[in-house]
């Protein structure tokens, strides 16, 4: 049998998620790649900003248009969103694969970003919340890390919530907080009950970023990621919230919190490094054989040539693991700590994997006009943002010696 860089998954994969791959596959390749000469060297881009700013913050109304309507007319816009809010009802699997296909490409494709808990809303709230963040007419963030209270959420938050009549009033510090100055709706953790915490005491509050007692620090925090901050730290300072807007259950917040990060930050870490790691072999196995040096292509040395295996084994495990828990988690299955292993391997894997790119092409390989540093840039975040790795393997780890 003959092996390509880009292996197909271990099983055929269903027809509708074949055809969804194909058509992000070429919208790729002939749209977004050919603009990576004018995204890469901009300053306006940042980790953390919705793929729509991004876009935004880069190129002119005509190239962010054209990208939303192609993303609109093909269906893709709503191709992560159920089926009862007017998407096809994707598996989690074919949203994994879609995923990987749009990782390929640096410049980001517009489509509807919803925190899997949003959906919890119920009456109002998804007029006021949901259907809006859908359409991409508003935009949220998720505030659970705070300053002391970063890899112990649960044991360590601060930020505490106390009823007033009809009204829940927020007091505390969260830090960290993506898109916190960009966004419309904050989803914000706050503890309701200090004696329960996690187990029953800490609720999810949908709270407007423009609520007079929300007062985000400016210009943020400068990080490694781009010169534009998109990390912030918000105070919540008497921030009176109708008991309306609980998200889900009192009490049920931590819950919701843990089910955003298994699936957004942690199983779908593995597409998120996959379209990257895929793209960083192919450019290495181009460059690799048209790059001479003493006289022969660097493809035909061996130093080279076990980067590239190594670089290949890593994608080929990742994406079968990827592939499994997706399909594990479709069918009903628990898959927290799945999903802490995903997002394990993915961050330590996807690291190495871009790092050996990097080094094939030398110099290049240092260049804005590759996306090599950005991704390593991206990977390296992961293995502390959702949840350092070292908490990934205190998981791992519970459950083999439970």
């Amino acid at each position: 049998m003959e092996i390509s860089s880009h292996q197909e998954s271990p099983y055929r994969l269903p027809p509708d998620v074949v055809k969804f791959r194909d058509l992000v596959r070429r919208i790729v390749r002939e749209e977004l790649i050919p603009l990576e000469r004018e995204y890469l060297p901009h300053p306006g881009h940042a980790l953390g900003l919705k793929e729509t700013l991004r876009l935004k913050a880069v190129f002119g109304k005509d190239v962010v248009d054209h990208l939303v309507k192609i993303s609109r007319d093909t269906g893709l816009w709503y191709s992560m969103v159920p089926e009862e809010y007017g998407g096809p009802g994707l598996s989690l699997l074919a949203r994994a694969v879609i995923m990987e296909e749009l990782n390929y490409s640096a410049v980001p494709f517009p489509v509807a970003v919803v925190a899997n808990i949003l959906y919890e809303c119920k009456g109002n709230q998804i007029d006021r919340f949901l259907k809006p963040v859908i359409e991409g007419e508003k935009t949220t963030c998720f505030a659970q890390t705070e300053p002391n209270a970063g890899s112990d959420p649960g044991g360590m938050m601060q930020t505490r919530a106390v009823k007033d009549g009809g009204h829940w009033v927020i007091n505390g510090t969260k830090m960290w907080i993506s898109m916190a100055a960009e966004s419309d709706i904050m989803m914000v953790q706050a503890v309701t009950d200090p004696d329960k915490r996690q187990r029953g005491g800490i609720t999810m509050f949908l709270v407007d970023r423009h609520n007079p007692g929300v007062h985000v620090v400016e210009p943020g925090i400068r990080t490694w990621h781009g010169t534009r901050p998109a990390q912030y730290t918000v105070h919540f300072e008497n921030c009176r919230v109708p008991e309306e807007d609980v998200l889900g259950e009192v009490g049920k917040g931590f819950g919701l919190g843990q089910r955003w990060l298994m699936i957004h930050d942690r199983l779908l870490r593995g597409p998120y490094a996959l379209g990257k790691m895929q793209r960083a072999l192919d450019m290495s196995i181009e460059w690799a054989k048209q790059r001479v040096t003493f006289g022969k292509p660097i493809a035909e040395r061996q130093a080279v040539q076990w980067k590239l295996v190594d670089m290949f084994v890593d994608i080929q495990a990742l994406r079968s693991m990827t592939y499994e828990m997706a399909a594990r988690a479709d069918a009903g299955e628990d898959v927290r700590t799945e999903g802490a292993l995903i997002k394990l391997c993915a961050s330590d894997w996807g690291t190495r994997c871009i790092d050996h790119a990097i080094q094939i092409h030398g110099a290049m390989g240092e260049s804005l006009e590759l996306p090599l540093t950005l991704f390593y840039r991206l990977l390296r975040h992961t293995q502390i943002g959702g949840g350092a790795n070292e908490i990934q393997r205190m998981l791992i780890a519970r459950k083999l010696l439970r």
